[in-house]
């Protein structure tokens, strides 16, 4: 992990003493997806890094819940449309509950954190500018005000109109952009024009004036005193929000800009955009935390740097990051990687138990956790179980059977079956399988039970395609399935004979 050490090399050199604060943050407008993690997942690995090297540290995330309502995502009714412009923390629940809309969705993220054993403050921005921690910023912004909109148009390149200011003001509840005429710091009141072109005076102490969100961005750095602030990289291009942000902090708030780390995106695999949450696009965090286990987010997140775009494919992509961090689990446990993947998670997830054979053998054990652990006994991985973790990756996997999984990998014994369904050649294979296994071994393996189908060639006069095909048939109404040695060899011995034979 040189990424995380060069990230905490510089941002202890920037600040060699006392406490670092990381902030991370976002707008609730809609349902938190995969993508959003990257960043608490990164935050929480420079905080640990940080208190590794004996450094006091602090995560914050902040809440923009005073941001308008600018979209309406497909999962919230249509009629939602009437709220467009209002503070997401003044925007009721689409489910009708008691909360905010900013709040509904925040709780998303909230569970997803916990779960993830992810140490975070959440702060909400309605609750800091109502009372009253920005009359500062908002107060320094306008009497700069010039000053603030030459360094936008400057770095951004973005002509600002005549009357632009850096406020909104919550007219009518909806936050709007309105010519500002005068402040009095005496009274914490501003004047404007309204649509109408009459003058209004407006509290800025108690949250109905708020800094656009360019200038909001360096205000809380310097009241909040931020070291450290991972971004998406649409924050860091060249003339970006992090650019005038950092000239603001320096030139109008006189501070020094938190050390930028910007990440990339998460894409799905084969997409080309990123995931949105105000267009309802991506897998969503609350999905994503039931299937896949904790310590696996977390690996995926830690294992690139962040300037890496991230591709998942949750259909084929589980499996090969599961295995791959299975494996640096038994043979490398102490990697960076590893303890941070599994750093404050209470409840383990992931065993060294290949993830393919996981999943047939649950499925073979017909999906009971504790017949799967006694089928997972009897291969080479039966040594040294955690019978716990087994159990709990079995949640995870079933979740991913019911989701993601695609259906060549899906199976189920069949309950009935009815010898019509064969042919003669068939039913002469399958009853002579029947015999050879009724006078077999009772500890016969795979590698029997694969010898045992070959030897029928010569016998039943059919290609080894068939006789497979025609066996998957006869167990899970398939013409593929799991490895035959292997899963004839786990399957109880007098289900199995009696289904060899045909009989319901």
């Amino acid at each position: 992990m040189q990424w995380l050490n060069k990230v905490v090399d510089e941002v202890i050199a920037a600040k060699p003493k006392g406490q670092i604060l990381i902030e991370s943050g976002g707008s609730p407008s809609g349902t938190y997806h995969f993508g959003h993690l990257r960043e608490l997942v990164i935050c929480d690995a420079i905080l640990l890094e940080l208190r590794r090297r004996g450094r006091q540290a602090r995560h914050v995330y902040y809440v923009d819940d005073l941001d308008a309502l600018r979209k309406i995502p497909p999962n919230v009714p249509a009629e939602f449309e009437k709220y467009l412009g209002m503070p997401l923390c003044d925007v009721p629940a689409p489910d009708g509950s008691d909360q905010s809309y900013g709040d509904y969705f925040l709780e998303g993220l909230i569970k997803a954190a916990n779960t993830l054993g992810i140490e975070v403050e959440f702060i909400h921005s309605h609750q800091k500018y109502r009372q009253g921690f920005f009359v500062q910023a908002i107060e320094t912004a306008l009497s700069k005000s010039a000053d603030v909109k030459k360094i936008l148009e400057t770095i951004s390149g973005h002509k600002l109109g005549e009357e632009w200011s850096p406020i909104q003001v919550n007219e009518d509840g909806y936050l709007k952009k309105r010519r500002f005429l005068g402040i009095d710091k005496r009274t914490k009141t501003i004047t404007y024009e309204d649509k109408d072109k009459k003058e209004q005076t407006i509290s800025y102490a108690k949250g109905d004036v708020k800094l656009d969100w360019r200038i909001d961005w360096p205000a809380r750095w310097w009241l909040l005193k931020v070291n450290v602030e991972p971004f998406g990289r649409d924050h860091s291009s060249a003339g970006g929000s992090y650019d005038t942000g950092a000239a603001l902090a320096r030139k109008v708030f006189g501070a020094e800009p938190p050390f930028p780390v910007p990440y990339d995106f998460v894409n799905l695999a084969g997409d080309t955009k990123k995931m949105s949450a105000s267009k309802g696009t991506g897998l969503d965090a609350e999905t994503v935390i039931k299937v896949l286990p904790p310590e696996i987010i977390r690996f995926m997140m830690l294992q690139s740097p962040p300037s890496k775009r991230l591709y998942f494919d949750p259909i084929k992509g589980v499996s090969k990051q599961i295995d791959k961090f299975a494996r640096l689990l038994e043979n490398n446990p102490q990697h960076p990687v590893m303890l941070y993947s599994r750093a404050g998670i209470k409840n383990l997830v992931v065993s060294n138990i290949p993830f393919s054979l996981l999943c047939e053998s649950y499925q073979a054990a017909l999906k009971d956790p504790s017949k799967t652990i006694e089928v997972i006994k009897r291969t080479n991985y039966g040594h040294d179980l955690d019978e716990k973790i087994v159990k709990n990756e079995l949640k995870y996997i079933n979740q991913w059977l019911k989701q993601w999984a695609p259906e060549d990998i899906k199976f189920e014994l069949r309950e009935q079956i009815n010898s019509s369904e064969f042919s003669d050649t068939e039913r002469n294979f399958l009853k002579s399988l029947g015999q050879k296994i009724t006078s077999g071994p009772a500890d016969a393996d795979g590698e029997w039970f694969h010898k045992a189908i070959y030897d029928l060639q010569d016998q039943t006069g059919m290609e080894p395609k068939a006789m497979f095909e025609t066996l998957y048939k006869a167990l899970i109404g398939k013409t593929r399935g799991p490895r035959a040695g292997w899963f004839l060899s786990i399957l109880p011995r007098d289900w199995l004979i009696k289904r060899l034979k045909l009989e319901a």
